[in-house]
């Protein structure tokens, strides 16, 4: 039974962790391209697994990027994205702020873990604008 236990653990990080290395199987790409490839590397990992549910929804992914993806849209789509991280920040900040002048320690904190939240996520979309 020892045994099962990390063979078991193993293995889920290896399915969780396939979505992150399928987005980084394509060093040079950027754009609709990089986009394109890394659903073409989970459709490949679907079709490994046998999963057919998921091969379906990536294949309509791959089909919708194939027809639609600009890579000027997906540049506008993602700094939205920055955008909208921004204000989020900037929200999160004021109400920081606010609470600091109020003085209640645990709502001072609850506002602290948002912003540096609401800061990963900006980070996170700062670092995909040009990917």
């Amino acid at each position: 039974m020892k045994f099962l236990a990390p063979l078991a653990l193993l293995t889920l990080c290896g399915v969780l962790a396939a979505p992150v290395m399928a987005d980084e199987d394509a060093p040079g790409l950027t754009g609709c391209a990089a986009k394109k490839q890394g659903i073409i590397n989970q459709l490949e990992q679907a079709k490994s697994r046998g999963n057919t549910d998921q091969q379906a929804g990536l294949q309509t992914a791959l089909d919708e990027v194939t027809k639609n993806c600009t890579d000027a849209g997906l540049k506008k789509e993602r700094e939205n994205k920055v955008l909208e991280a921004k204000h989020e920040v900037s929200k999160r900040q004021a109400d920081l702020d606010k609470a600091m002048k109020k003085g209640d320690p645990e709502k001072i904190n609850k506002r602290k873990d948002k912003l540096a939240e609401s800061r990963k996520e900006l980070q996170d979309a700062l670092d995909q604008i040009d990917k």
